[in-house]
């Protein structure tokens, strides 16, 4: 049975990094943007280069209205899902003194980082329970939030908040659906450059050679890629619930 992935926020960075990485690993995909526009058309020509069978898939991931026909959607053209990969995200509308923090910077953040993600699980957990599986096929939710569900960024308060929360719905989807055989995962990535790190990547790749990171360099999308790609094939068997920082080591206690 081939395996079949909707990735949120695929259409560049990161996620259409997860989306490349799934697709030579034999997934179908089902490739998410906020609109069907020129770069969701250009992402879907790319995936299909690899030879799988990929769908475009665009709504915004904060209307969860739409959320119900989503996994009918994708099961009618490529079969039954067995993957959720949450990445869409949204950074600060401005970086700055915390106190400062407008309540539609906090609404945006939380709205797309963190109720998105509890809420689009919920509907591929309530999907995945209504219809029968198989025992040979690995089920799996990764959530991608960030180094900073720990680690704090005064100038980005409001998104810390927002991927702690995500940090934290990935601990209790992971409790909740345990017995149902699904995996739960929450990628942690540090400093990868992408089009939303674009403004300030120069600036860590400096602090990282100077020993922020413990690899003296920032990372590339295509890395996350092949951790979500080898977390959803279930290469890291008899695992759930865990926290894969990948942050080149940024956050290791020193002295």
């Amino acid at each position: 049975m081939t395996q079949v992935a909707l990735v949120t926020g695929a259409s560049r960075g990161i996620g259409l990094a997860v989306a490349e990485t799934l697709a030579k690993e034999g997934f179908s995909l089902a490739v998410n943007g906020p609109a069907d526009d020129d770069e969701l058309a250009a992402a879907v020509r790319h995936l299909s280069a690899f030879g799988g069978a990929v769908m475009p898939l665009p709504f915004d991931v904060t209307k969860q209205e739409l959320y119900s026909d989503i996994f009918a959607k994708i099961e009618a053209k490529l079969g039954p899902v067995t993957t959720l990969v949450n990445n869409a995200g949204v950074g600060v509308m401005h970086r700055g003194d915390m106190l400062d923090v407008s309540p539609e910077s906090w609404e945006r953040c939380f709205a797309v980082n963190a109720k998105a993600v509890f809420f689009l699980s919920q509907e591929f957990a309530r999907y995945f329970l209504a219809r029968p599986r198989s025992a040979e096929v690995f089920y799996s939710i990764v959530n991608i939030t960030s180094s900073n569900a720990v680690a704090v960024a005064t100038a980005r308060s409001e998104y810390c908040a927002s991927k702690a929360a995500a940090a934290m719905v990935s601990k209790t989807l992971a409790v909740r659906l345990g017995a149902e055989n699904i995996a739960v995962y929450d990628v942690q990535p540090g400093l990868i450059a992408t089009e939303m790190t674009a403004p300030v990547i120069e600036h860590y790749r400096k602090r990282a050679a100077d020993g922020l990171t413990l690899f003296p360099r920032v990372g590339e999308p295509a890395e996350i890629g092949r951790i979500v790609a080898a977390l959803a094939a279930g290469n890291l068997p008899y695992t759930t619930g865990q926290v894969i920082s990948a942050d080149a080591g940024m956050l290791v206690p020193r002295f």
